[in-house]
Order: C-alpha cells, then structure tokens, then sequence
C-alpha cells in the first residue's frame, strides 16, 4: 500500500532512503535546512568500508582522548562543556568501550558495510546512473613497529570475518603504489574496501528523484511535530504544514534537536571533520588512511581529497586552521614531494558527522512513536552505509522482512 512519506533530512541517508521508498510506489517529500549542496554527505572521504569493523568507542579511545584534548592538532578534540545530552553521551560512550563490546559489534557493522557496497555496486550497474565507484582496497599506512603491530592485529581479525587482508612491507607497499612516493614502514592492505566521489553520486541520486517524483523542499526547518496518541500528525516547517503517514528522521547530527520535539532523546553528538581537495596530479591511485595522523586519502574524480580529524564540540561549522595544517603536514610526512598549497589549505571545508556512543548507527522504530523511523549517527560511515540504511528504511515503511537483523541498531537500545 502506498504510503505518503515526509524523510527530515537530505544527506545520503535521506537521498538512499528516499531512492528505495519511491521504488517501493511510495509518495515522498524530502525536507532539508540547507541547499543541499554542502554538509558531511559533500566532503567525506568517499570510503565504501567493511574493513571498518572496530567501533569508534574502542578500548583505550578515552585515554587516547584525554591526552589529545591537549593538542589543537590531534586527530581527535574532545571539547569538555557542561551540556547534559554531551555528558550523558560520554558517560554512554565510556561504558560501549569494553573489548565484550567492541567484540559484539564487529558482527553487525562488518555485515551492514558489505550490504551497502552490494547496494552501491547494483546502482552503478543500473542505467539510472553514472557515478565514480572503483574497488581498489583500502592501504592502512603506518609508519611506526608499534602502530603496524596494532592494525595487523585488526588485519588478522578482518581475516577471522572473511575479508581479504595483507600485511604489506615497505617494499610491497611500493609495488602496489609505485609513483605515489610514500614514505612509510608497511601497510596493512584491505582488498574489500571501495571508493567514490561523492558530489557525484550526490548530484546523480537528487537528479533521478526529481526526475521521478520525489518532491524536495530545501531551506526549511522543521519547527514543530503535532503528536497525538504515539503518531505525527503534522509535520510543520517555517515555510508548509505536512500531513505524512510516515516520517523518517535522517537529519544527521540534528536528528536529536528533532526528536526532542516529540520527547525522544538519541544520544548523539557532532563530530566535525575536515577536507582539503588537491586538484593536481598527486599520482595516487589507491585509497589510503595514514594510520598514525588519522588521516584518509581517496583519489577522486579529477582531484585528491585528504581528509580526517574528529572534533567534538557541538554543533558549528568554524574551521580551525591548526586541524587544517595538521592534514596537510600529514600529507607531507606520508607522500614525499607532496606539499599541500596555503591556497589549497583555504579551500579547506568541514562537515557534521553524527556519532553514536558505542559506533552504531541507529536505525528503526522507537518504541515512543509509531509512524517514526530513525536513521542516524553513522558517524565515520555513513557515506558507507547510505544505501544499506535506505534499504533497511524502505523495508520497514513498507512492512516487509528486513534484510539484516537490525536489532543491533534499535534507537531504544541502553548504553
């Protein structure tokens, strides 16, 4: 049965989600706040990632973490405030990072990131599109004994699931790479992983949903939800009041702000990452993340784009330099000959991505609303998991059986 559907929310998961419900015969509308032409779906690394089977909340992160609140460079800032949702998701966060749990997640997110890539790789075949997706693997370079014993350990894990991994020397490393110049000790390889560019695929999927049928209204925030008896009943913006059957919230890391608004809390804070675009020839061909500097490294269509760090410090979008500098010294350290331009470093743009406590999206039902479907913090992943969330939504809309078991990802889950 058709159903009108209102998604809050046009990043990829909205788009993807949007994509299978109108290929299901529903009516949907998608909301957004923006342009559309900017934000975490824009100026992520582009990374399809089984190889990413270890949750964000690791062993050892918090240490890390406190040590790094130091460093107006480190790959991670944690900025301490006195916010009772960022203190509550810490305290949540602390708790998901015990080896039980890490151990428990690996499961649920290896299998939603090889689910996605199938998804990615049927629409690339489908005539609908036309966007840059290569399979190259994934090259995790290290420089240092310690950091190489680290992620083969997790290389040897990834073996344990079934993904293809090696552990490559410098010289092996050289081979696969030959005139990218890198300068590291060896690199754990990941023949799993993919890449893409995501403005593309970005422009490709909003022009097919105009094209059939999806309705789009940019620049507009949602301003209340009118409940009664556990349902929506109106969807009301600044600018239109919406009456949806369903509605599905992928407003990304302002998912909470809206779901507040119907007395539903989803742990979730911003973490802000930063992209700087290398528009000349780098002679890198295969994606590469440099271990030590948390810094990830896709050839794109036409250009480089070196991006990382996880700044968590609440909703904005200032770019602070020091982290900017820190992905071009990376750069530098890792690629001889590489130098990333003061003009380049200007161009450099940022996006919100939203982090759960223990690495896992949520998607589904709460049991506080029946005609909400909740599809938020992937945090690193969701470009990854864009087309698997959108599956996962489109089945629940549609009461079909699910295609994973997605209890993992239940938005009421306890932390």
């Amino acid at each position: 049965m058709s159903k009108n559907i209102v998604i809050i929310g046009g990043g990829i998961t909205g788009l993807c989600s949007a994509y299978y419900l109108q290929k299901e015969g529903h009516q949907v509308t998608v909301l957004d706040q923006s342009d559309m032409a900017s934000g975490a779906s824009h100026v992520n690394a582009g990374y399809i990632t089984p190889s990413h089977f270890i949750s964000l909340a690791a062993p050892g992160m918090i240490t890390k973490g406190i040590k790094w609140m130091f460093n107006a460079a480190s790959p991670l800032y944690v900025k301490p405030r006195l916010d009772m949702d960022f203190i509550n998701w810490t305290l949540a966060f602390k708790k998901s990072a015990t080896p039980a749990k890490v151990e428990k997640s690996i499961l649920a997110i290896k299998n939603i990131n090889l689910f996605s890539r199938d998804l990615y790789e049927d629409l690339k075949q489908s005539a609908d599109f036309n966007f840059h997706y290569e399979r190259k693997g994934l090259l995790m370079c290290y420089k240092s004994d310690e950091v190489g014993e680290e992620e083969w350990h997790v290389g040897q894990r990834g073996i344990q699931e079934g993904l293809g991994v090696k552990n490559l020397s410098a010289k092996e490393v050289q081979e696969l790479e030959p005139h990218a110049n890198l300068n590291v000790k060896g690199a754990v390889y990941y023949d799993c992983d993919a890449h893409m560019t995501p403005n593309y695929f970005m422009k490709d999927m909003l022009a097919y949903l105009k094209a059939n049928g999806v309705i789009f209204h940019k620049n507009e925030t949602v301003t209340d939800l009118k409940f009664t008896n556990k349902t929506i009943t109106e969807v009301v913006t600044d600018q239109r009041t919406l009456q949806p059957d369903q509605v599905v919230l992928a407003a990304g890391s302002w998912s909470p702000l809206v779901s507040k608004k119907l007395g539903i809390k989803i742990p979730v804070q911003a973490g802000k990452g930063y992209r700087i675009n290398v528009n000349r020839e780098t002679h890198i061909t295969i994606p590469a993340i440099l271990c030590e500097a948390k810094v990830a490294v896709t050839p794109m269509d036409g250009f480089t784009r070196f991006a990382g760090t996880m700044e968590i410090a609440g909703i904005n979008n200032a770019i602070n330099p020091k982290r900017v500098d820190a992905i071009a010294t990376a750069a530098k350290n890792y690629y001889n000959h590489l130098e990333i331009t003061s003009e380049e470093k200007e161009q450099a743009q940022c996006g919100l991505r939203p982090c759960s406590p223990d690495g896992l999206p949520y998607i589904g039902k709460s049991s506080k609303c029946n005609n909400l479907i909740i599809a938020t913090g992937h945090a690193m992943m969701g470009w990854s998991l864009g087309p698997a969330t959108g599956k996962l939504v489109s089945e629940m809309v549609s009461d079909k059986k699910v295609s994973l078991d997605v209890s993992f990802y239940h938005p009421d889950r306890k932390f």
